[in-house]
């Protein structure tokens, strides 16, 4: 029996995008219902844990808890770090994607995107954390794939497609025929190397101690994947002086964090040059006329296009919503049945 028509018959059928910085949850017949940051706060009283939340409001409490509340993010560079606690943290956002705990008596079949490059153990985690939160079955989809799929790429076209998702943990590069992955590679760079980059930049020539939450809006706010002409555009950041101990406040330019991003991003390049090296010659000219897609969050780095267009010489375009491209193409899997073929039984 086909996973599309199997799910049919299901009384709830989800895609979940768990990603390393946001985790998104798409239900069939609804679309997109959840995107939340990776986060959960544990409260532990007496040796005995409890999750005080998850989400939105867990990210607020990063580097902020006071003694016996933990906040944390159970996957690291695209993998479950911590089964038990992205467990819970997948329940908590099943129950929020379907409205309340009473539906989760429900069993669910899940759909869910995992890097191309994970191990067969590392699938297994994500399989069994996604069985445990209540699914009656687990298939996973290749992050690449989903990526293609929500972007409209012809996948299932004999056309050679290149797609580039830069997430959180992990940026994947693949091109994709016929329903297949002709080629696919894994780097573990992505959005949250970029941000310790930063924040390790700053220390190192500002003596000033950030979080990751001050670099992230660094980033966004004035980081860039090209060397501005002069120092660009400036920004205050606030920390933590490493000489007095005392809180700090420096200003830092565009041109700075450029630098600080310059390893990140030559890695990104090399895995886009490492794949058209291997990509077969038909395929190859179809990239020619097609392009490079780029997905994820990392798509959104000022110059990030520009940076790989540059280095391959080859047009390079930004997807439409690129946030939410893995979420919408695993929940296309599941509901379309164009797409048979590229769900693989966990």
């Amino acid at each position: 029996m086909k996973f599309s028509r199997f799910f049919s018959l299901a009384g709830h059928d989800l895609a979940i995008d768990l990603g390393t910085v946001n985790t998104l949850v798409y239900v069939a017949g609804k679309g997109i219902v959840l995107n939340e940051p990776s986060v959960i706060a544990i409260e532990t009283i007496q040796g005995v844990r409890s999750i005080k939340a998850v989400g939105d409001e867990a990210r607020l409490m990063l580097g902020k808890t006071p003694e016996g509340v933990k906040a944390m993010r159970p996957l690291r560079d695209g993998v479950i770090a911590d089964i038990d606690v992205a467990e819970q943290m997948i329940k908590r956002f099943v129950d929020k994607a379907l409205g309340g705990t009473s539906l989760l008596q429900r069993r669910n079949n899940i759909v869910v995107a995992v890097p191309s490059g994970s191990t067969m153990v590392e699938r297994r985690a994500i399989r069994d954390a996604t069985s445990n939160a209540g699914a009656s079955s687990v298939q996973l989809i290749d992050e690449p794939m989903a990526a293609a799929i929500g972007a409209n790429l012809p996948v299932t076209e004999p056309i050679g497609a290149m797609v580039v998702d830069i997430g959180g943990g992990t940026t994947e590069v693949a091109v994709l025929s016929l329903r297949g992955i002709a080629y696919s590679g894994s780097v573990r760079v992505g959005g949250d190397k970029m941000d310790e980059a930063i924040a390790s930049y700053v220390r190192r020539t500002h003596n000033l101690m950030i979080g990751e939450i001050t670099a992230e809006k660094v980033k966004c706010q004035i980081g860039n994947a090209i060397m501005p002409e002069g120092p660009g555009e400036m920004m205050r950041v606030k920390g933590r002086d490493l000489v007095n101990g005392r809180p700090a406040e420096v200003a830092i330019s565009e041109a700075q964090i450029a630098e600080a991003l310059r390893e990140s991003v030559g890695q990104i390049i090399g895995s886009v040059m490492n794949a058209l090296e291997e990509t077969p010659p038909e395929l190859s000219a179809d990239i020619i006329d097609e392009g490079i897609t780029l997905t994820g969050g990392g798509a959104l780095l000022r110059g990030m296009d520009a940076a790989i267009a540059e280095a391959t010489g080859l047009p390079v375009k930004i997807a439409d919503n690129p946030l939410i491209c893995v979420a919408m193409g695993a929940g296309m899997a599941l509901e379309d049945p164009t797409y048979d073929g590229v769900l693989a039984t966990a």
